[in-house]
């Protein structure tokens, strides 16, 4: 199945202002956010992108600009179920102000439980997201097959839950997880487990990009990329 690169928008004005955006609109990149996202392209250079599929918000449309600026055939997407979590009331409020509000030790603790008043909760956040990448994992490998790369560029709460859902964890830990802006996570999915491969990577995504299967590599049960024997050493 194929490797999803989950790249957070670069940072913006409301990260910038410490504001709770949400799906504030006209929440546009800040300076900083404009140069991470310049350097995107050099960074997933040595990537064979299959598609691009991005949350509908202006922010992540301005990061993968670049990406497209420099690959003008690479197919973009935009898909409503990775957009930002609705926040509802507290969009666009300040993060220091909603520090006192007693929701936020349960976000922050218990997210599971969380609901934002006139908002959605985090759990339906999290399962809009999964079946997102379940549906677009199916369309990607049927379209370019098994060993496709494909990038989704969304938010910060949605990749953390994505990381969480790939990782077996249960939502109430998803918290402990941590992507910066224009940071890259990748998850390689398998027919029977996902592998987490980068969690908030700034650096070298040249690893990443696909290889040739050694002569006898997949013939073992399971095949290889499903194996994780001696502590996931040879895991891909």
């Amino acid at each position: 199945m194929p490797t999803l690169i989950l790249v957070r928008h670069g940072r913006s004005t409301a990260n910038t202002a410490g504001v709770l955006a949400g799906r504030t609109p006209g929440v546009a990149l800040d300076e900083r956010g404009a140069e991470q996202a310049a350097a995107l392209p050099g960074r997933l250079a040595a990537l064979p992108l299959a598609a691009a599929v991005t949350s509908p918000l202006q922010r992540c449309r301005e990061t993968l600009r670049p990406l497209l600026d420099a690959r003008p055939d690479l197919p973009l997407h935009t898909e409503e179920r990775i957009s930002e979590c609705d926040y509802g009331d507290w969009a666009g409020r300040k993060l220091a102000e909603l520090a006192d509000d007693p929701l936020m030790a349960v976000v922050q603790q218990h997210p599971s439980a969380a609901a934002f008043p006139g908002g959605e909760s985090m759990r339906a956040m999290q399962a809009r997201a999964v079946d997102a990448v379940r549906e677009w994992n199916a369309r990607i490998e049927a379209e370019h097959g098994e060993s496709a790369v494909y990038l989704m560029c969304s938010h910060g709460d949605i990749i953390k839950s994505l990381v969480a859902d790939a990782l077996g964890m249960h939502l109430d830990l998803f918290q402990r997880v941590h992507a910066d802006p224009c940071s890259v996570t990748a998850i390689r999915y398998t027919r029977l487990r996902p592998f987490l491969l980068r969690l908030g990577d700034t650096g070298d995504l040249a690893p990443l990009a696909p290889r040739e299967p050694a002569p006898d590599e997949g013939k073992a049960a399971g095949g290889a990329a499903d194996a994780a024997v001696g502590g996931g050493a040879g895991a891909p």
